[in-house]
């Protein structure tokens, strides 16, 4: 950040009196600027009683797969959020179940929030945001082509869970950006965590 949003004036990074953290702040009016994490929502999906991931070839990484997900928009929660971004990546119109994770990305300024969910019909398709959409039964899920670690985190704990015929909630952080530093998930070529 160069110029205070405010005022226009330059901003110099420094601990603001009472603070205990580096901002940005406006030497000319006073404002500080506080650059907290953005939280994303996400879904994994139940298509008629069967288990599908929805990944979607993203134009940012179009030779990478992703669940749908996404920022937040201001005024709506967590699970709305999870919805319209099923909606915009891959044109479905999904009912929000029960949470299953929560991954602070530490190093992206990010938590990553996934939801349960059923498909309240069998369509899908590519929306702008996304190349293309494909339904994957769970045996057939290309591990190596997943774009994010929390992706595959959350896809791996809703699987065990399948298996134990269980709803538990999962929490983990990670701090670095590819598989070999982080809780050992995702790969590496420059991928940033969604």
């Amino acid at each position: 950040m160069n110029f205070c949003s405010h005022c226009g004036a330059r901003v110099a990074l420094h601990i603001p009196p009472g603070d205990n953290v580096p901002r940005y702040v406006c030497d000319a009016c006073g404002t500080i600027h506080y650059h907290n994490p953005k939280t994303r929502g996400g879904l994994r999906t139940r298509v008629r009683g069967e288990d599908r991931a929805v990944p979607a070839r993203d134009r940012a990484a179009a030779r990478l797969l992703d669940r749908s997900g996404g920022f937040m928009e201001n005024g709506e929660t967590l699970q709305q959020a999870a919805a319209r971004e099923s909606r915009e990546e891959a044109l479905i119109d999904v009912e929000i179940g029960s949470l299953l994770s929560v991954v602070h990305v530490l190093y992206a300024h990010q938590v990553h929030v996934f939801f349960r969910g059923r498909m309240r019909s069998g369509s899908y398709g590519a929306g702008v945001e996304s190349l293309e959409v494909e339904l994957v039964h769970p045996d057939a899920i290309p591990w190596p082509d997943l774009a994010f670690p929390s992706t595959e985190y959350t896809l791996r704990r809703y699987l065990e869970d399948r298996a134990a015929k269980r709803e538990a909630h999962y929490f983990t952080s990670s701090s670095a950006a590819f598989k070999a530093d982080s809780f050992t998930l995702g790969r590496a070529h420059g991928r940033m965590a969604c």
